[in-house]
Parts: structure tokens; sequence; C-alpha cells
């Protein structure tokens, strides 16, 4: 027998009963043997990480099964895809026979994760997922931001010396996934040649089931390996998924090891990640943890500006709004940036060219129920502890006590969501003014009453009840 068509695929069946279905369709099957100019047999794997497992584990008995079969004594060497670029494929040779991937196997599964990895410059940026708008010219500073965003420029810039990985915490709508994008996008380029990867916890876990599911993990974790930079959000998904957390660990080690750079963001420190495994977390700690704070009123009026701005270069608007509009809107959207930028939207799709000469009270009519009605006024912390502790039968120094019994400390959480809602307070005060904790157990306290208040209809109609009394 010297077909290497017949000889490869007869070798295949036999190593795939050797080695079993998940090593060979992981590393063989997305594989193919090309026959170089000189006439060299050569296993082309997808990725160098699956080039190195089969020289490892596999290549001696290929070999060994090849010679068994070939008339002609010839040996494999094994190479990945890009070592290939200057040998041309079997079928460019009259005399080679064109080999492509092994018959006898099953169809060989993608050999690439459904995302695309940054590896193009700004186009291909752009295809892993990241947002253009989202960079740092467009991010407005604050006192609550500052640190954030020097760190991230830090990042950015390749600068030696960083802190890894770095991890920015902060709730949801307060400018972690914007800090993100923008490191992606100024690393790219700063170095266009780098491979910057940006990722959502949700995808890469996604990602990671469907590359489990069609056996291709080794191109899988290529991908992720061979990043530069790795930046991944939300990571607070990844909890309470043993597999995921796993190969997350796996992930994490084999960059640092190689100085390669790591940016993870969640809507939570480290340390408050109980659903994670207590190994990836400490990783995910080992670096810098950087809190990202609540925007006070004046960064919340210039957020509202340079969104009007932004939209004013479309053509969505002209003219300016009143400093007094803007700061109506942000008084009457007191949560997160994302509502305070849909509320911005709002206005300027019904504003258009009448943008600049709109009065506080033609915004609330135009707007109406776009807005959170009646007036706000200043809610201090000292109010909401008073105010929850009466709620709940308390003293207001249960709230600031070291107490744990589940009748003190579910009250305590729900006041420390309601300092967060309705002040500009930053998590480390808040910890300060509930008896000196620190700012881990104030975010774990305000994530602790996210999750249930959809789940638990008490304590919705608590935090309802309490919020209306709070607003008066």
């Amino acid at each position: 027998m010297t077909d290497p068509n017949r000889i490869w695929t007869e070798a295949a069946d036999r190593l795939k009963a050797e080695i079993g279905d998940g090593p060979f369709s992981s590393y063989i099957a997305p594989s193919a043997v090309r026959v170089d100019s000189q006439g060299n047999l050569i296993l082309v794997t997808p990725t160098a990480y699956a080039r190195d497992w089969v020289r490892k584990n596999a290549l001696r008995r290929m070999n060994e099964l090849w010679l068994g079969l070939d008339g002609l004594s010839r040996r494999l060497e094994v190479r990945c895809r890009a070592e290939m670029g200057s040998v041309p494929p079997a079928s460019a040779s009259r005399e080679a026979p064109r080999l492509s991937s092994i018959s006898a196997a099953p169809a060989a599964a993608p050999t690439a994760p459904a995302f695309a990895p940054a590896t193009d410059g700004a186009r291909a940026v752009r295809a892993a997922g990241l947002q253009e708008r989202l960079t740092f010219d467009s991010f407005v500073e604050g006192h609550g931001n500052a640190f954030a965003l020097a760190i991230a420029k830090q990042v950015a810039s390749w600068a030696d010396g960083h802190f890894n990985p770095v991890f920015f915490c902060g709730p949801y709508g307060y400018g972690k996934t914007h800090l993100l994008n923008a490191i992606a996008w100024e690393a790219q380029r700063l170095r266009p040649d780098a491979k910057v990867v940006y990722l959502t916890a949700e995808r890469f876990l996604s990602t990671f089931v469907r590359a489990m599911q069609d056996r291709s993990t080794a191109a899988f974790k290529e991908s992720l390996r061979s990043a530069d930079m790795l930046l991944l959000d939300d990571v607070q998904f990844v909890g309470g998924k043993t597999s995921t957390q796993e190969e997350l660990l796996n992930t994490l080690t084999a960059l640092i090891e190689d100085g390669k750079r790591i940016v993870l963001s969640a809507d939570r420190a480290p340390v408050a990640l109980t659903d994670v495994e207590p190994r990836l977390r400490s990783h995910l700690a080992a670096g810098l943890t950087c809190p990202v704070e609540a925007a006070d009123r004046d960064l919340k009026v210039a957020v509202a500006q340079s969104r009007l701005n932004a939209l004013a270069k479309l053509g969505v608007v002209t003219g300016e709004a009143r400093p007094e509009v803007l700061e109506h809107l942000v008084d009457r959207t007191p949560g997160s940036m994302r509502e305070l930028e849909g509320a911005v939207n709002t206005l300027a799709a019904v504003a258009g060219s009448r943008l600049s000469t709109l009065t506080v009270d033609e915004v609330q009519t135009l707007l109406g129920a776009a807005l959170r009605t009646g007036p706000e006024r200043r809610i201090t912390v000292d109010e909401i502890q008073k105010t929850v502790a009466e709620h709940f039968n308390l003293k207001q120094a249960d709230l600031l006590s070291e107490r744990r019994t589940r009748a003190i400390a579910r009250p305590r959480q729900i006041a420390m969501y309601l300092c967060k809602q309705h002040t500009t307070r930053s998590y480390p005060d808040i910890g300060r003014r509930f008896g000196g904790r620190d700012h881990t157990t104030v975010l774990h306290g305000v994530r602790k009453i996210e999750e249930l208040m959809p789940k638990d209809d008490q304590i919705a109609r608590d935090v309802e009840a309490l919020t209306r009394k709070l607003r008066g």
C-alpha cells in the first residue's frame, strides 16, 4: 500500500481505537496530511498547542502505524498551520496527492472558536465584539472613576511593571465595560501586531461549552493562550460552573506564566465572588483590584453632555441643552449611567432641532413616564439607616453592630443597597458608616439584594416600600 490517502485512513482508524474518541477528535481529526515540495509527509495541525500535544503523545505511534502500512518507508513530520505558510498544499504538486482531513473519522470539528480574536488591527478588534464608541476619548473622568481610568490607560500602554491581572469591579452601569473596550482599542492601536482578545464571560462560557460538544477544545485553548492580552468582562457569570472555572484558571495560569496581560471585570471584588472556586478566586485577586465607584452629580451632568455631543455629531440633535435641563435629567435618573444614557437618548430623539430651546417644564412634559416624576430630594445614609431600622422594628445601632443574625444581616444589606441607589457615597464610605465595614462587604450586600429581589417577593416589597418612604 503506497497511496497516502488510504494509509492515513487506516492508520487513523487504528490510532482512534488506541487513544480514544476525545483526544482523537480534539487533536487528530482537525488535522490533515500534506506533501511538501520535497515529497515529505507532514501532518498539519490547526494550532501550535495541538502540534505540541501530537508530538508529545501521538507522533511516535503514528509513525509506527504509518511505517507498517507504507511500502515506501516514509515518516510523518508534524507542524502547525501557521508554520505552513510557505508550503503549498499537496494539490499544488502534479505528482503529490491532495490529502484532507481524516476520512475515516467523524466530520472534523471546527478548528477555531466561534469568536474572532483581535489579530489584524482595528478590523479584527471590531470583530471581537467591541463597541467602536467605547474609547478613552469618550470616557468621562470624575471623582469615582479617576483611579480606574488611570490604571486602564497604564494597562493599554503596555507599560512595564504592570499588575497582573487587573480586576475592575463595581455595579452594573458604572463604566467597567467601557474601560475594557477602551483598553482593547488603545492596546491594539499601539501594538497592531499584538493579539488582543476581548470576551464577555458569557461568551467565554458558551464558546467553551460548544468547543467541548464539537470536540474542538484544543483550538479553543490555543485561541486564548496565544493572546498577548486577554480581556474578560463580567467574570461573575462563571460562578457555579465547575468545568468552565477550571478552564479559566488554566488559561489565566498559562498567560501569567508567559508574561501576558490579563484584564478582568465583575460586579463585585474577587473576594466577594462566593460562587467562584477558591483557587480561581485567589488568582483573580492576585494582581490589582480596582473599584469603579458611583458617579457624583457633576460627573453625571458631564456624561449627559458628552452623550449629547456625540449625538450632535451624528446629526440626531442640533444646538446645546440648557444646563438646568441636563441637571433635571440627572436628578430624575438616579440609577446607573446606562439609565442616564437612555434618558439622554430619549431626550435627543424627542428634541431634535429644538434641543437648545427646551425648558425644564417642556422636558418633563415631553418625556413624562420616561423620567421618574416628583421632586428629588437629597437622601442621606443616616436617613436610610433610620428608615430601614424602623421598617424592620430594629434600632439603628443594630445595623451598625457586629451581629450577623439573619434578622439583622438582611435589613443591613437592604440598607446598604438603598445607600448605593439613593446616594453618591462610595463603597468604602458606606462601609465606614456601617460600623467600619470593608468595602467588599458592602459590595456583597448590594449584589445579594440585587440577586434576591427578582426571586423573593417579600424582599422586593420591602425595598419598594422603603424607597417610597425615602422619596416622601
